[in-house]
């Protein structure tokens, strides 16, 4: 749980940088390209990172900018670098008109539970770790480079000096 909303910032800041990062290489050709049959698109995985931010902090009254929830995915991978680009920056800015250290005290309605702003927040970090490992995953499966997001991918380790780890 957070406690202090610069301290959510900076690790927003950091986590959305990355995530544009590793959403560079995502093509329009891939955005329908499953793992498997029985997972989400690319495009949908991606797409699912981006709308939550909309979807989640609404609840907490934050009025954001950025793609709606319900609203399909794109056709251009573009499409989504930007629509995720816009709903994180909004919220960024929201935050700062709105909130503060107290604010993350404040509980609100979640999913029929009550939680702390400062709790939402930690937990929108985490739901958007989760669905990055699944991005990574699929764009693997599919032939696209990957970016490290919690350190160097297999595929930066060059850029460090280094061999790859062994697989």
């Amino acid at each position: 749980m957070f406690r202090q909303l610069n301290d959510f910032i900076f690790a927003w800041t950091h986590e959305s940088e990355a995530i544009l990062k590793l959403m560079a290489p995502i093509t329009d050709a891939s955005l329908n390209q499953p793992g498997t049959d029985a997972h989400r698109s690319i495009g949908r995985a991606a797409w699912h990172i981006v709308t939550s931010i909309t979807e989640m902090m609404p609840r907490c009254g934050l009025k954001l900018e950025g793609p709606p929830f319900e609203s399909p995915v794109p056709a251009t991978a573009d499409e989504i670098r930007q629509g995720y680009k816009v709903a994180s920056d909004s919220l960024v800015e929201q935050l700062r008109a709105n909130w503060n250290d107290d604010t993350l005290l404040v509980e609100d309605d979640m999913y029929g539970m009550q939680w702390k702003r400062g709790q939402t927040l930690f937990i929108l970090i985490t739901h958007q770790v989760h669905h990055v490992g699944q991005l990574t995953i699929l764009m693997r499966q599919t032939g696209l480079p990957v970016a490290g997001t919690k350190g160097p991918s297999k595929d930066e380790w060059d850029q460090y000096g280094a061999p790859p780890p062994e697989v």
